[in-house]
């Protein structure tokens, strides 16, 4: 072992500047006097104020890819069953007069969870695959 061979364990310590420009000491990098270095309170934007008194546009919220569409309302066919006889029509109507639907709903999707053994008609009405398949298995028919 040389003294021109030897190498330090650990590196040298970077000391901390302090005082004036430093990472802490009398301004603390605010570089200004005035209501600027001062703690506690800030200048508040005068934009803000202006921002404040415009009404917010109301809209669908934070998630601006949902659908805009109507979701249609699920009836299942075990409902349809239990309501509907051999030879009725199916439609929003008919569904809204035996209690199945509210008043209000545009859209209806007959989904096929349930058995249907009665021969019906369905109108106006989205059908899954799964009912659709139940409905001609039954000699419904679907328009």
């Amino acid at each position: 072992m040389q003294l021109h061979t030897l190498k330090r364990t650990h590196k040298n310590k970077k000391t901390r500047q302090i005082g004036r420009a430093g990472q802490r000491g009398k301004t603390s990098g605010r570089g200004t006097k005035g209501q600027n270095a001062r703690a506690g309170h800030k200048k508040r934007p005068e934009i803000r104020d202006f921002i404040k008194r415009i009404p917010k546009m109301r809209g669908r919220g934070k998630n601006l890819n949902t659908s805009v569409q109507v979701k249609a309302f699920a009836v299942n066919l075990r409902d349809i069953n239990l309501a509907f006889v051999a030879g009725d029509t199916v439609s929003p109507l008919t569904l809204q007069s035996k209690g199945l639907i509210a008043n209000n709903i545009a859209k209806v999707k007959i989904l096929g969870t349930g058995t249907l053994d009665k021969k019906v008609t369905i109108e106006s009405c989205e059908v899954s695959a799964s009912a659709r398949l139940a409905i001609e298995k039954a000699g419904g028919t679907i328009k």
